[in-house]
């Protein structure tokens, strides 16, 4: 049950390793910058249908279900007896029912 001490090659025991050499800052950039497509004519197209039965085409499909809130990146349907939320990225197009 020995593994390789890679701070002293050559010796048997636990490996110790310094929490510079799995610190995430060298995994990931100091400063990341998200990129997120708001459309708000969309957005506000929504919002007047909030509390409608509508039908959204995705890129996954279509969605029957009254819509509950608007947020800038997506929308809460009731479909029967659950809630979903959808990305507005996915959303084709929109119609009222």
């Amino acid at each position: 049950m020995f593994q390789r001490n890679y701070m002293n090659p050559g010796k048997s025991g636990p490996a110790q390793v310094s929490p510079a050499q799995v610190s995430p800052a060298q995994v990931t950039p100091a400063h990341v910058h998200f990129i997120s497509s708001v459309d708000p004519f969309v957005v506000e197209a929504l919002c007047r249908l909030v509390g409608c039965c509508v039908v959204l085409e995705t890129t996954r499909g279509c969605i029957e279900g009254t819509i509950l809130d608007v947020k800038p990146d997506h929308v809460l349907l009731q479909l029967n007896h659950r809630q979903v939320c959808v990305r507005i990225a996915e959303i084709v197009w929109i119609m009222p029912v």
